[in-house]
């Protein structure tokens, strides 16, 4: 299998789907003297590979790379395969979820930044990779993984009990999710709303929560997909 081609010693390449941010950050390393180029994520989720070729075939030494790339989706699938190539990446994000961070880092990331740190702080982790240095201790790379790791065991328990539920339990739950009123969904299901009542009574005592709000929150944090109504 033919070996990736050297990174180019000074090539950084964006892959930021927020166009003002990208070119913020363009003017900001060029004007440091790096070789700076951008990668558009496309719109279809279901090509991460050809996206990857994309930005491979620029050569990048730094890959700054956004979680939350518009309708393509997840970013964090990239970076392993992107880390993998040699690039040192480096995620730029506005989300506040550690445990997004963590899989990032246990992924291959070299570095994760908040968008609301000052560009400097993004300049400064570029001019560390480019010169071969680390740009994040053990201790904190070793606490940003462990929040991930926690975050998985609590997903999968959350998946667990979400499994308990009947079929129509899920129904109700996906009425739920859609902000649907224990009386409207009784009118929908041609029951009764003590029947529906019932039904999310049994749904928290499953879920092990003592709210709708709750119940609908726990499904949405997993990614939980309704069932067609």
């Amino acid at each position: 299998m033919p070996q990736s081609p050297e990174p180019a010693d000074d090539r950084v390449l964006i892959v930021e789907d927020h166009r003002l941010f990208a070119e913020a950050v363009d003017l900001a390393l060029t004007a440091e003297g790096y070789d700076v180029c951008r990668v558009e994520a496309p719109a279809d989720p279901s090509s991460p590979g050809t996206l990857v070729a994309s930005i491979l075939k620029q050569r990048p030494r730094v890959v700054l790379l956004d979680l939350d790339l518009g309708r393509f989706g997840d970013g964090v699938r990239l970076v392993e395969p992107l880390a993998g190539s040699g690039a040192g990446v480096v995620v730029v994000t506005g989300s506040t979820d550690r445990a997004r961070w963590g899989d990032a880092i246990r992924s291959g990331a070299r570095k994760v930044l908040s968008k609301s740190e000052p560009l400097s702080e993004i300049l400064a982790a570029v001019r560390r990779i480019i010169a071969g240095l680390p740009v994040m201790d053990r201790e904190e790379r070793e606490e940003l993984v462990a929040e991930w790791t926690r975050h998985r065991f609590e997903a999968q328990g959350l998946q667990e009990r979400l499994e308990l539920l009947t079929v129509r339990e899920r129904e109700v739950l996906g009425h739920l999710m859609k902000g649907r009123a224990v009386r409207e969904i009784a009118g929908l299901s041609v029951v009764s709303e003590a029947t529906v009542r019932t039904q999310v009574k049994s749904i928290l005592a499953k879920l092990e929560v003592s709210s709708q709000l709750a119940a609908v929150g726990m499904a949405h944090e997993i990614g939980w997909r309704t069932p067609v109504l």
